[in-house]
């Protein structure tokens, strides 16, 4: 607060001795000691109230804030709602909107396509009498 130093505080102790004198300086500096920490004590308790009521402005001001936007228990009933809204609506609309989708994509081996895949012959696997007769036809 005063930037007193080490020297003013000197000259003030030595002033202080000759106006006042030597038998009454002790007392009048504790009285003066009292009364700095007396003062010290009121701006620090002035302080804290003026924390305490900025504190209490401002938790006043988020509550105001807090009861003018919708609450957790009202958000999640409005998306219980718009999600019941969307399954009724998925229920009473026919599947017709749907893509169609290719018959190349959805479509079956066919029973003439072996399941097994082919050897280097380009027979399936199994079938030992067609590499047999094949053999018998190429060397007869």
């Amino acid at each position: 607060m005063f930037d007193i130093g080490f020297w003013e505080l000197t000259i003030i102790g030595i002033v202080a001795l000759l106006v006042i004198g030597p038998e009454r300086l002790p007392r009048v500096a504790r009285t003066a000691g009292l009364w700095v920490g007396r003062a010290r004590r009121f701006v620090t308790s002035v302080k804290a109230d003026i924390d305490r009521e900025i504190a209490a402005d401002e938790l006043k001001k988020a509550l105001a804030k807090q009861t003018q936007t919708p609450g957790l228990y009202d958000i999640i009933e409005d998306t219980k709602k718009s999600l019941q809204d969307i399954q009724e609506s998925a229920t009473e609309k026919p599947h017709s909107d749907k893509q169609q989708i290719p018959e190349s994509v959805t479509e079956q081996p066919r029973s003439d396509e072996p399941d097994a895949p082919e050897s280097a012959t380009g027979q399936p696997h199994g079938d030992k009498d067609a590499v047999v007769q094949k053999s018998n036809d190429a060397s007869g």
